[in-house]
């Protein structure tokens, strides 16, 4: 057989070869594995004494081992009322942090639940337990708060912070019976990784073994408050990023299913990407979803916890009200 002939066969095999490496080496940086395994089973309550028997199953599945303020917090008027709110904490924190922000809003009128995370809440501080937290686990959390919620209000609020606010993202986008969402300063991207490579270092620190880091490098163990984990997980954070990367997808193709949604910013938060929230925004706002923005100014210098009193450094005098405000609107 001619030479050139067995040439060009080899030069076509060396460039499939090369064009199938660099398109999955392209789809292992630009796209996040796993996203379509995430699943959703709503099951809301029918009244307010199976939300009560509910919130009752969830608290004997708490570990005994947990620390007492951190266990479910339930602020009822003993009945079902016109507002009811879900109150959602952040990866590391547990319940107590919404706790301050929850008696005001019961004070209001509103009945409030604020459940704690899986493998959250526990009341050694240094366990490992919280790395093998799970998107899916953040999905079914956000299913079951809010299927307990319609038990509790004619009108469902939900908020939360950080991977709580990713959580609350998700529920936005997929749970019609939530009347307002409230997403503030969710992790859909870090500041300390570019955009374009978010997802290849997802993909990256989900395959290599988990590591975890201090919080606080100075103080570390020594770190306030109390009752949060002064450590964060790779594994878990790369869950929460994953959350966040299942609404995009979603989002893509059709619109939030809750009736309003507001997105709020911390202007001088340094772990998120506020920008990589505003492309989820956008995306949102094509769809013509009913949308309110709302950012703490730079000047302020809020951490990016700021919720939580017992942090140091907090402005909650200055925190609440707005938010309350936003709520209420």
């Amino acid at each position: 057989m001619p030479k050139e002939p067995a040439n060009r066969r080899r030069r076509w095999r060396t460039l499939l070869l090369v064009s199938g490496i660099v398109l999955a080496i392209a789809c292992l940086i630009l796209l996040p594995s796993n996203i379509p395994v995430l699943s959703s089973q709503p099951n809301p309550v029918q009244s307010y004494a199976e939300a009560m028997r509910r919130i009752e199953t969830l608290r004997t599945r708490e570990p005994a081992a947990m620390n007492p303020v951190c266990r479910l917090q339930l602020m009822t008027h003993d009945r079902k009322v016109d507002r009811a709110i879900i109150l959602v904490h952040g990866y590391t924190k547990c319940p107590q942090e919404f706790h301050e922000l929850g008696q005001r809003l019961h004070d209001l009128g509103y009945n409030v639940l604020i459940a704690p995370f899986p493998h959250h809440g526990l009341a050694d501080r240094m366990t490992e337990e919280h790395a093998r937290l799970t998107a899916q686990e953040l999905v079914d959390y956000a299913n079951e708060t809010v299927d307990i919620a319609q038990g509790l209000g004619e009108r469902v609020t939900m908020m939360g912070i950080s991977a709580g606010g990713v959580t609350t993202a998700w529920a936005a986008q997929h749970r019609r019976d939530i009347d307002l969402a409230v997403i503030i300063s969710p992790p859909f991207g870090l500041r300390k990784i570019p955009r374009s490579l978010t997802a290849a270092a997802v993909n990256l620190f989900a395959l290599l073994p988990n590591s975890f880091h201090w919080w606080d490098p100075v103080l570390q163990a020594d770190a306030p408050p109390q009752y949060t984990y002064p450590r964060n997980a790779s594994h878990a954070l790369v869950q929460a990023l994953r959350l966040g990367f299942a609404v995009r997808a979603s989002a893509r193709h059709e619109p939030p299913a809750a009736n309003r949604i507001v997105v709020v910013f911390n202007a001088s938060d340094k772990s998120i990407s506020n920008a990589a929230t505003m492309e989820v925004v956008r995306t949102w706002q094509a769809h013509g979803a009913d949308l309110t923005l709302y950012e703490f100014e730079a000047g302020l210098k809020l951490d990016h916890d700021m919720i939580d009193p017992g942090q140091s450094g907090q402005s909650t005098d200055i925190v609440y009200p707005r938010l309350i405000d936003l709520i209420r609107r």
